[in-house]
């Protein structure tokens, strides 16, 4: 017996150094980063046209300039400050709209029929109407952003809600929960992952729509975010700043994804067991 049991001793074998590398999302990503980095300054470097195309190397100095004379800083404070306004208040409404749809069938419709109206509708194309309805101001971009949020959240929320299986409703009945106590403890648990494809979803949407929102209303207002930093430095030929800004978009975009997001993540639904 001690023979045959030794025949099925299990090696674990080591990983090599490239498989722990290759094994790591964000060693990957970074590689993959640096390789877009390359092949743009040497695109730019044989272009030879800095009012066209600058190289990185011209972009990453006039982000560090920007950032030293606080321009970047403050126009990024500026268009976060709208957003997470518009986001909130999207959000809000989205919860509203996703309670009615739950709880009657009126509503369901309601929300089905109305996503399917504005939906498909761009944002920004609601800026003219805003202008006239809200008048010039954050208050015209809350209004565009709101657009942005609602629907992928409300959809995607009512959808997760919908999911919930018939046993585990009737699990919280029997613990008699109701109400909120219920959607609270038992619905948005169990939906959370579609509620945060929602709000994945909702995020990319509300920040390209505040950016280019924000080229309208610098024209109008004389200041604002990103948005009409890259506005005023394209009319004045700053093409590197042009590339500064719209990096710093992206720079953002790329920390709420991987960073932001992806801890959510992983602190809910991975740990959960809801994701692998």
């Amino acid at each position: 017996m001690a023979e045959q049991a030794a025949t099925h001793v299990v090696v674990v074998k080591p990983l090599t150094a490239w498989e722990r590398i290759s094994g790591n999302s964000a060693l990957r990503k970074t590689a993959l980063l640096v390789l877009l980095a390359l092949f743009w300054e040497l695109y730019a470097r044989k272009l030879d046209n800095p009012l066209l195309f600058p190289t990185f190397g011209a972009t990453l100095e006039a982000f560090g300039s920007a950032i030293a004379s606080g321009v970047i800083p403050q126009r990024t404070l500026h268009s976060l400050q709208v957003l997470a306004q518009g986001y909130a208040a999207g959000l809000f409404f989205a919860a509203i709209l996703t309670a009615f749809a739950t709880a009657t069938r009126i509503g369901t419709d309601l929300l089905e029929l109305l996503t399917a109206m504005f939906n498909p509708l761009p944002s920004i194309a609601l800026l003219p109407l805003a202008m006239l309805w809200v008048g010039l101001g954050n208050g015209s971009l809350i209004f565009v952003l709101i657009h942005a949020v609602l629907w992928s959240v409300a959809l995607n929320t009512h959808a997760g809600f919908r999911s919930v299986s018939q046993t585990l409703r009737m699990v919280g009945r029997n613990y008699g929960l109701s109400g909120p106590r219920f959607v609270a403890q038992i619905l948005v648990p169990a939906a959370f992952p579609h509620i945060l494809t929602g709000l994945k979803i909702g995020w990319p949407f509300a920040w390209r729509t505040l950016i280019a929102a924000e080229l309208v209303f610098g024209v109008s207002q004389g200041s604002g975010g990103l948005g009409w930093y890259v506005f005023e430095n394209k009319n004045q030929l700053e093409i590197a700043n042009v590339f500064a800004g719209l990096f710093t978009v992206i720079l953002i975009g790329l920390f709420v994804e991987n960073v932001v997001f992806a801890t959510i993540e992983r602190r809910t639904v991975r740990r959960w067991g809801m994701q692998t």
